[in-house]
């Protein structure tokens, strides 16, 4: 592999700047992650989701005037345009997976809103993003949606309309704890491909339905399902070490463990297991979260051991599988929930990439050949 300089190619583009932002700071050495200035432990546990969103596109945390309008908009903006329903209502009976209707129905969400106010498109579409995952989840289950409460906020909207039943205190803050961890995460795959696009001078909608397309790729959003997976089949902390053990003889990969960025324990992860205590704690089952920990820590130990060096520590698929799981969410469910949060990092993207105003155009390597001369169809 070449270092890049003076056009030489690289593969995967890895290592090479290819934006500027002030949305977020990804340390993987040092295990850091900054959003709009504030690490991530400091931020995650205390904001309003709807702060988050304020603080990516803003720059600023928002006055209490301000996160009341910015909270009231989001309200009037959240029931779902009419063809966006009848979209939904189509697909579900094919039974489509969850994060192909959602890009499908992302490109209807601009239906009734003025695409030339930026904010007013951005805040549509991170509001409808939710109502559409937890209508479809409704639909395709054979349940009509449920409307949303002007009353409660976004997180809490959220899990209402999958549910129909008001969450209560504990599961509100963990999911937005969880929203907050995952808002944004430096130039990952999505978040290009929306800067990508915006960088042509297209519409939001389009950048934020592309990103959906580059998420919903395993080797991106992927699916923390599994490391939950593998908590369930051990069932017991004493079966730990043996069902771990096996797993890495046969040399499996011990799923949320290891990242590619982060060379060192991943911040989010401890974000969200003090989230997942604090829920279980609440509103949950303790002895589920304690065979968690004990899962966590027999793996870090058995992968020091089997892969001496490499330092593989816990990452945020294995906290966020307990957590999205204590929230009484179907692993179906994870990607897509996943998808709601990151939309609005996905939009601070394009707002700032909009203010940059330069086309992204990177440039290829031919490695075909030369020379070949035309052969007629009967020659051939």
């Amino acid at each position: 592999m070449k270092n890049g300089t003076n056009g030489a190619f690289i593969s995967g583009l890895e290592g090479v700047v290819a934006a500027q932002t002030k949305l977020s700071r990804v340390d993987g050495l040092a295990g850091e992650l900054i959003i709009g200035g504030f690490a991530v432990e400091e931020l995650a546990a205390q904001a309003a989701f709807e702060e988050t969103v304020f603080l990516l596109w803003h720059g600023r945390l928002p006055t209490t005037a301000e996160l009341e309008s910015f909270t009231s908009q989001m309200a009037v903006l959240r029931p779902l345009p009419a063809p966006t329903l009848t979209l939904l209502e189509n697909i579900a009976a094919a039974d489509t997976p969850v994060m192909d209707a959602l890009r499908m129905a992302a490109g209807t969400l601009s239906l009734d809103t003025d695409e030339e106010d930026q904010e007013q498109l951005g805040l549509a579409i991170v509001a409808r993003f939710a109502s559409v995952v937890a209508a479809y989840w409704r639909l395709r289950h054979g349940r009509q949606p449920v409307p949303a409460d002007p009353d409660l906020g976004h997180a809490a909207n959220y899990l209402y309309m999958l549910t129909g039943r008001k969450p209560g205190p504990a599961l509100v803050r963990g999911l937005e704890t969880y929203w907050n961890t995952v808002v944004d995460h430096g130039l990952n795959a999505s978040t290009f491909a929306a800067r990508v696009i915006i960088a042509t001078n297209s519409d939001l909608v389009s950048a934020v339905t592309g990103a959906v397309g580059a998420l919903k790729g395993p080797l991106h959003g992927g699916a923390p399902g599994p490391a939950l997976d593998t908590v369930f089949e051990i069932g017991a902390p004493e079966n730990a070490e043996p069902v771990l053990r096996a797993k890495l003889d046969r040399g499996e990969r011990l799923m949320g463990f290891g990242h590619r960025v982060y060379k060192v324990r991943d911040p989010r992860a401890e974000v969200l297991a003090a989230a997942a205590e604090q829920m279980y704690r609440a509103e949950g089952d303790m002895a589920l979260y304690n065979l968690a920990k004990q899962v966590e820590e027999t793996a870090v130990s058995l992968l020091a051991e089997y892969k001496p060096g490499r330092n593989l520590q816990t990452n945020v698929e294995f906290y966020t599988a307990l957590l999205l799981h204590g929230l009484g969410l179907d692993s179906d469910l994870f990607t897509p929930t996943f998808a709601l949060s990151r939309a609005a990092g996905w939009i601070g993207h394009c707002l700032e990439q909009q203010d940059y105003g330069r086309l992204i155009r990177p440039k290829a390597e031919y490695t075909g050949e030369y020379g070949r001369v035309w052969q007629p169809l009967t020659q051939r």
